[in-house]
């Protein structure tokens, strides 16, 4: 028996709380052995139009599976995420996974957070003010004893939106700002989720200690951090750094012009696994670059499915009704 869950259905268990332990756990399990993660792959078409596969396998928590979603230039991406057994191998479920990806990328950053951000931040800085950048901010604060935060985008009308209702929704005083500069003057975390190809985070307008999220540039052709706030981080992180090699523009243009060096990347597993230390120092500046992984989505998922079956949620697919 399979269980399909809608996004409604997802999103009546799933929760920040619920992702920040779940992706935590992901990492653990990649540390000690407990999960695999190959790189995503992306299979372009002739309309422009991509397929993007991503898979994990966690015995660890008893589950492997994959997240796939098209995109079709003019068309809506959905996304879905299934899960099987690593002991029988059987099909447990099939999720619509959109918010799901959301709040689980929101809470990869808040478990670099949690690891590499001085344990007293209480101001953040946030450049970006789409849907992505609300689940980013909301799990800085589940992790921190965040008081206060800007934010910056390109929209006058949607950083105050985005001011107005996070406020509310965290209870936080949160204040739209004019530029960038202004937004990450003196703050003690950083949240980039943008879509820009062109750096929106300048080296010289950060402080000592600052931890940055990097969340928004997934593609070699994007760019969120110019190339000197890359070099002033004395901690690199990435959630995965063969998927970093492929996708991660921040890091790939640095490597290349030889300002960085692979070798001194580390994974977010290494630092929660406790072999390489998030900072090694309050003054240090840390670095974060999120791309998003199929186990992140696997053990939230399973979370999320077991929750369901114990609420009653879900339409039950029998074999023969696929």
């Amino acid at each position: 028996m399979t269980l399909y869950l809608t996004e409604a259905e997802v999103n009546e268990v799933l929760t920040m709380e619920l992702a920040l332990e779940t992706v935590e756990q992901a990492f653990s399990l990649l540390s000690d052995g407990g999960a695999t993660n190959p790189p995503r792959s992306r299979i372009r078409l002739p309309d422009g139009g991509l397929f993007n596969f991503m898979c994990a396998a966690a015995p660890g928590a008893g589950v492997m599976g994959l997240k796939a979603y098209g995109v079709a230039p003019g068309n809506p991406v959905k996304f879905y995420v299934q899960l099987f057994s690593t002991e029988t191998g059987e099909l447990l479920a099939l999720l619509e996974a959109g918010d799901l990806g959301q709040v689980r990328t929101g809470a990869a950053s808040g478990v670099a957070t949690k690891y590499m951000a001085r344990e007293d931040s209480a101001t953040v800085g946030v450049i970006g003010s789409g849907y992505q950048a609300r689940t980013q901010l909301e799990a800085v604060c589940g992790v921190r004893p965040i008081k206060s935060a800007r934010v910056f985008s390109r929209n006058p009308e949607r950083r105050e939106r985005f001011a107005t209702r996070m406020s509310e929704r965290l209870g936080i005083d949160i204040s739209p700002v004019d530029s960038g500069e202004e937004c990450v003057a003196d703050v003690d975390v950083v949240i980039t989720m943008t879509s820009t190809n062109r750096p929106v985070l300048n080296g010289e307008w950060l402080s000592e200690g600052t931890h940055i999220n990097a969340a928004g540039a997934n593609h070699w052709m994007r760019r969120e951090l110019d190339g000197d706030a890359v070099r002033r981080s004395a901690v690199i992180v990435t959630d995965d750094i063969e998927q970093a090699k492929m996708e991660c523009g921040d890091l790939i243009y640095p490597a290349e012009l030889g300002s960085i060096r692979w070798e001194q990347v580390r994974s977010l597993a290494d630092v929660v696994g406790g072999t390489f230390p998030g900072r090694n120092s309050d003054s240090d500046i840390t670095l974060f670059e999120s791309q998003g992984l199929a186990v992140q989505d696997i053990t939230t998922g399973i979370r999320v499915y077991q929750l369901a079956l114990e609420r009653g949620l879900g339409t039950k697919i029998h074999a023969q009704d696929r």
